[in-house]
């Protein structure tokens, strides 16, 4: 059969992978993973990292050497919840890294996340964890009184020190630990006052 024929790149392509097949969680420091939050994540991306050149000169010509890897921000689309719990959540985050009113803030602010990419019968087939992440945006959410039919959105970015992959599925709460926890109110919800507990 020839290598153009349409059988053959059916039988290769087997329908590929599809975008909106995923789920994600966010683990802010020393506490679960954000309850709900896959419900509420409309997009993100797998993460991203870039190893940089270093030009070295010889004779007139150069030669290339791999650099540093750097790792690009990382950005989180999220449907607000009601009770406005999750966002609350990632303003308590960034809250406790640098205060509002003062220069003040926590030294172990980090988190992660997980990206869990699944094939068309449901199955996990790849995990994406992004280590010690902490958020450094949260985009505003407008609002007016002719804004029909619409479920308010918005985005979260995060500073990324390390991702890893792995095939198959990987717990929210394992890996690596975390120095740090988050305080909320008594009756569970999250509120204004949440810091960070320095641990160790």
């Amino acid at each position: 059969m020839p290598d153009n024929a349409i059988h053959n790149f059916q039988s290769q392509f087997q329908g590929g992978v599809r975008p909106n097949l995923f789920t994600c969680s966010i683990t802010p420091p020393g506490t679960q993973s954000v309850s709900g939050f896959e419900f509420h994540c409309k997009g993100t991306s797998m993460p991203g990292s870039t190893i940089g050149n270093i030009d070295v000169p010889y004779m007139g010509r150069q030669l290339k050497v791999p650099g540093d890897r750097t790792f690009a921000d990382w950005t989180v689309t999220v449907f607000n919840d009601n009770g406005m719990k999750i966002r609350g959540m990632f303003e308590n985050w960034m809250a406790a890294i640098q205060h509002h009113d003062v220069n003040e803030g926590v030294m172990h602010p980090y988190g992660r996340a997980q990206v869990f990419q699944k094939d068309r019968a449901g199955d996990v087939m790849r995990t994406y964890t992004v280590e010690m992440i902490y958020p450094t945006e949260v985009a505003a959410i407008d609002v007016a009184w002719d804004s029909n039919d619409a479920v308010e959105e918005y985005a979260v970015t995060f500073a990324v020190n390390d991702y890893h992959y792995d095939d198959g599925h990987e717990t929210a709460g394992s890996g690596k630990s975390f120095k740090g926890s988050v305080t909320v109110g008594s009756d569970g919800s999250l509120n204004a006052e949440a810091i960070f507990n320095l641990l160790g």
